[in-house]
């Protein structure tokens, strides 16, 4: 029986638009296109021009930043003239801002982009859980108006990245649908998406009286992550990232009404489990955060709810569910669809586990990630629940305080241990709510669509997560991958100041901590 859908059949041959391919995701998804559909026509890649005269348009930033990545290794070791012509010839890289009509392009110039493209990959976002408001809602949510716009101007399927956390304050298990704001009620429109013209106009105004009353660009980054916070609070969400992709999602639904649109949810995306080579990351991600300040000395304590699932994926299997989904989206249009990229409902693994292995894998083998630590851990890392982590921070703050008075009054810095507290409240501030899950999220129609590919496609496009063994893909695979690709060799300045510190007395350590 021949399966439904093929990866190559569909992809053979299309010009593929991608938003966002500086990041992190898209340039996984970017590799695995290139390495696995070489038959593919175009790329066309919208990247925004540098901010002054050396950044430069798209393509410089291209050769740059994306080009260069370690991301291309394999392809560059595998099939290095091929990896060459198609950079040189089968990549357009478009000067463009996602967050300006047209992407501040001429409108002939945006029509003539919509003429050679047959799908959109909208990967564009601002994962800061703490963006000040305006920002957020223009990259998360308002820019997402102007990508649909040019898939339905191009009439191509538009594959929207989002995230499961769309799901905010709601508990228990979380299906591949719309997702209900857990609090504030916002009205839905019959087609199923809820209607934020509303929200969009109280935000907005809410913003411009903030900016009105603020001249200081310090207070006024604050009091818009402040407001960012607050509303997403109140209307059911944990951070403004969240809420604003929340809002992305439905505007989306609202622009793409009677066209083709798949959005693709992953959870918690860490480094890559096999392709294009195991451990590969790029930057310091929700997890790997709290495990760079252990490493550091930075913070033994978090709040969190050891036996509950948290729900990490690696990002070769997202990009593999977004090149499966749009497969699909253009072989069967007309459609609406979400999937899940997730592990929590099929290889869950709890808070308490993962800790528990990287604990062990840092002391016995710490000396295997030179990057990430300096020195042996001394002390094990506790996961605590929210009030004994109050009391523990509140208890340990006045003996730090205290000290860092007498130090001040000395002529020296803020202790080591006022700033290890400062760092662990913060880390506490941003992701403790990613730790303390409500709800676990499911993947059915996920792999319900994986199975409608072939055995060849299945194979090659893998997205199930019953694969991964978390002992060997935390450990072996992710701390390997965190090590090499996410953090920068140590200058020997670095390393004489650490070894110093690991030799001296207490009082000469604390004096002059080695910085993150």
């Amino acid at each position: 029986m021949t399966p439904a859908l093929n990866v190559h059949a569909a992809l053979s041959g299309k010009r593929v638009l991608i938003t966002g391919s500086t990041g992190f995701l898209a340039k996984v998804v970017l590799e695995k296109l290139i390495r696995s559909v070489p038959d593919i026509a175009r790329i066309v890649l919208v990247i925004r021009g540098g901010r002054g005269k050396t950044n430069g348009d798209a393509r410089t930033r291209f050769e740059r930043d994306i080009a260069t990545s370690s991301v291309f290794d394999r392809l560059r070791a595998e099939r290095p003239a091929f990896l060459a012509e198609f950079f040189a010839e089968r990549i357009e890289c478009v000067t463009g801002e996602v967050t300006a009509p047209c992407f501040g392009l001429k409108l002939t110039e945006f029509n003539a982009l919509a003429r050679r493209v047959d799908l959109v990959i909208n990967a564009a976002a601002s994962v800061n859980f703490r963006e000040a408001l305006d920002e957020a809602l223009a990259i998360n949510a308002l820019s997402v108006q102007h990508v649909a716009e040019l898939a339905r101007a191009a009439n191509a399927p538009l594959v929207q990245v989002s995230t499961c956390y769309v799901n905010g304050y709601n508990r228990g298990d979380m299906l591949e649908q719309n997702v209900t704001p857990a609090r504030a009620a916002i009205p839905r429109h019959s087609d199923g998406h809820y209607d934020l013209y509303g929200l969009l106009q109280h935000l907005q105004h809410r913003v411009a009286a903030i900016k009105a009353e603020t001249t200081d660009p310090e207070q006024l980054a604050r009091r818009l992550t402040e407001l960012g916070i607050a509303e997403a609070n109140y209307h059911g969400w944990n951070d403004t990232y969240t809420f604003t992709k929340w809002m992305g999602e439905q505007l989306a639904m609202q622009a793409m009404r009677g066209k083709t649109l798949t959005i693709v949810r992953p959870s918690i995306i860490e480094s890559t489990l096999q392709e294009p080579a195991p451990g590969w990351i790029e930057g310091v991600k929700v997890a790997d955060a709290i495990i760079l300040a252990y490493a550091r000395g930075k913070t033994s304590f978090f709040p969190a709810k050891a036996n509950e699932i948290v729900d990490i994926v690696p990002a070769d299997l997202v990009a593999n569910s977004i090149v499966l989904a749009a497969a699909e989206a253009l072989t069967e249009r007309g459609t609406m669809r979400i999937y899940q990229a997730c592990t929590g409902s099929a290889n869950p693994i709890s808070v308490g586990r993962v800790i528990e292995l990287f604990q062990t894998e840092s002391q016995r083998n710490w000396r295997n990630y030179e990057r990430l630590f300096y020195n042996e851990p001394k002390h094990g890392f506790r996961v605590v629940s929210r009030p004994v982590f109050l009391l523990m921070l509140r208890a340990m703050s006045l003996g730090a305080t205290a000290w860092s008075g007498v130090r001040r009054l000395l002529g020296a810095g803020d202790s080591p241990k006022l700033e290890a507290l400062r760092t662990t409240q913060l880390l506490a501030l941003t992701f403790s709510f990613y730790t303390a899950p409500r709800y676990v999220f499911h993947n059915k129609s996920l792999m319900a669509l994986a199975q409608r590919f072939g055995s060849e496609d299945r194979a090659r496009y893998g997205v199930d997560p019953a694969v991964i063994d978390w002992p060997d893909y935390l450990c072996r695979i992710h701390m390997t991958g965190l090590n090499r690709y996410a953090l920068r060799p140590r200058s020997p300045k670095s390393v004489e100041a650490a070894a110093a510190a690991a030799t001296a007395p207490v009082a000469e350590t604390e004096a002059r901590p080695v910085k993150i």
